[in-house]
């Protein structure tokens, strides 16, 4: 048997890529009960999940070719495969948390942001496999991993389901989720307060997994930078975890100091592509179980043809389909589907840079000249701050570019997004003024 298990192995190794391979079929483990019915024996339950799933017909034709003859398999969790250490045998599938759960420090996790209900794709499966090997204490020379993506593809998704897994798993580590800007303000406070010390200990002596959202708020802030680089040289040479996201790489993150810049590169570099129409049909049939919806084949269809920018995008024209069936009594069909897409897609389609500076200048009477100058007056940084927001948000433009469109450098296009999300968050005047933009960029009346 072990001589035969010893060339299937070899056979499946040929033909998927070697991360796929260490990660999920060196670990396995089998058991032959007769000629014809073997038992693969997985660390737990993803793995079992993963590997029945995506690689199940792979395996059961290596075995039945180096037998010659039919086989079943049957799959279960047990301390025989070789990898994964769980908890007291840990034979049983991890429970989702039914609430929002507590990390030691920062933000609340979200409980729906698990493993389990992470659609994987070729779009996301190097990201997927990443993470769960960091989260699963599984042997591998890194410790650290840097989620790339656009917004809505589903890092943040990914770096809580980590933390979620360790906090079920491993309830004694001592997991931090928190955002580069809380970071920062955090340590601001302790500053102001002299807590600083106590600030230090808690993020170098008294973390084993480090969730840290959006490094490139951190653009420009030398403090904040070295504070963050002194806390990652502990954790690093402590062994512990960290796990960074970002929408840019960290050599494409502006007036980010090389110290902080070469430890972000210093783990593993993941990126999270949008994913195609096959993932995305699978991504919404995953939701609108999880949400109870019932939706004909071809509507599903219609949907993942047309919403192609994220995952937001696609849950929105769910949830949009699914309420103005309800609310209107409306059978959900193709045109009902089409009805909620045409103000997602069609308008989103026309907007420019150019449409956005003209909005943006008609509602603050200033001139294009006026926007694109050097001025530094109030009344223009503002307008030019939300246009430039407003074009990362609504185009597909790099940064580089948008920020030549205003004659700017891309750290200072940057530098104007990150006031305006802030601002979003606390300043009702520019949430409403940004709101107003959007309503209108989205209805197609500009």
């Amino acid at each position: 048997m072990e001589a035969v298990w010893k060339k299937v192995k070899s056979a499946i190794k040929r033909r998927i890529p070697g991360h796929s391979y260490k990660m999920w079929i060196e670990p396995l483990n089998v058991c032959q009960t007769d000629p014809s019915n073997w038992v693969i024996y997985c660390p737990n339950f993803f793995s079992k999940k993963r590997v029945q799933g995506l690689y199940g017909e792979l395996i059961k034709d290596a075995i039945q070719h180096s037998l010659g003859q039919d086989c079943e398999l049957k799959y279960e969790i047990s301390s025989k495969a070789g990898a994964t250490n769980i908890p007291n045998g840990g034979h049983s599938q991890m429970q989702l948390p039914t609430e929002n759960a507590r990390p030691c420090g920062g933000h609340f996790l979200r409980g729906d942001f698990t493993f389990d209900r992470f659609v994987v794709g070729g779009n996301n499966d190097f990201a997927y496999s990443a993470s769960l090997a960091l989260a699963s204490r599984q042997e591998t020379r890194q410790n650290a991993l840097f989620l790339l993506s656009k917004t809505g593809m589903g890092k943040s998704h990914l770096s809580q389901a980590i933390g979620n897994h360790v906090l079920s798993m491993y309830p004694q580590e001592r997991v931090y989720y928190t955002t580069a800007e809380n970071f920062s303000n955090e340590m601001v406070q302790a500053y102001r307060h002299d807590e600083i010390d106590k600030f230090k200990n808690k993020y170098r002596n008294r973390c084993d997994v480090l969730l840290l959202e959006d490094i490139h708020y951190l653009s420009g802030k030398e403090r904040t930078q070295i504070e963050l680089a002194l806390a990652l040289d502990t954790l690093f040479e402590s062994g512990k975890r960290i796990i960074f996201s970002s929408c840019y790489l960290p050599t494409d993150i502006p007036k980010l100091s090389d110290e902080l810049r070469s430890r972000l590169s210093y783990g593993l570099i993941s990126s999270i592509d949008p994913p195609n129409f096959r993932t995305r049909v699978r991504i919404l049939n995953k939701k609108m179980g999880l949400n109870g919806y019932q939706m004909p084949e071809n509507v599903v269809h219609y949907l993942a043809g047309e919403l192609t920018d994220d995952v937001r995008q696609l849950e929105s024209g769910m949830n949009g389909v699914a309420a103005k069936s309800s609310l209107l009594g409306l059978p959900i069909d193709v045109n009902l589907a089409e009805s909620v897409v045409n103000n997602i897609v069609r308008q989103r389609k026309r907007i420019t840079i150019d449409v956005i500076k003209k909005l943006v200048c008609k509602y603050y009477h200033i001139s294009i000249e006026d926007i694109m100058s050097r001025s530094r007056k109030s009344n223009l940084v503002r307008p030019r701050q939300i246009a430039i927001y407003l074009s990362r948000h609504y185009t597909d433009a790099p940064l580089q570019s948008i920020g030549k469109s205003f004659n700017r450098y891309h750290a200072t296009a940057l530098h104007s997004i990150n006031c305006i999300e802030r601002g979003i968050k606390q300043d009702s005047s520019i949430r409403k003024q940004v709101g107003f933009f959007r309503k209108k960029l989205e209805s197609g009346k500009f």
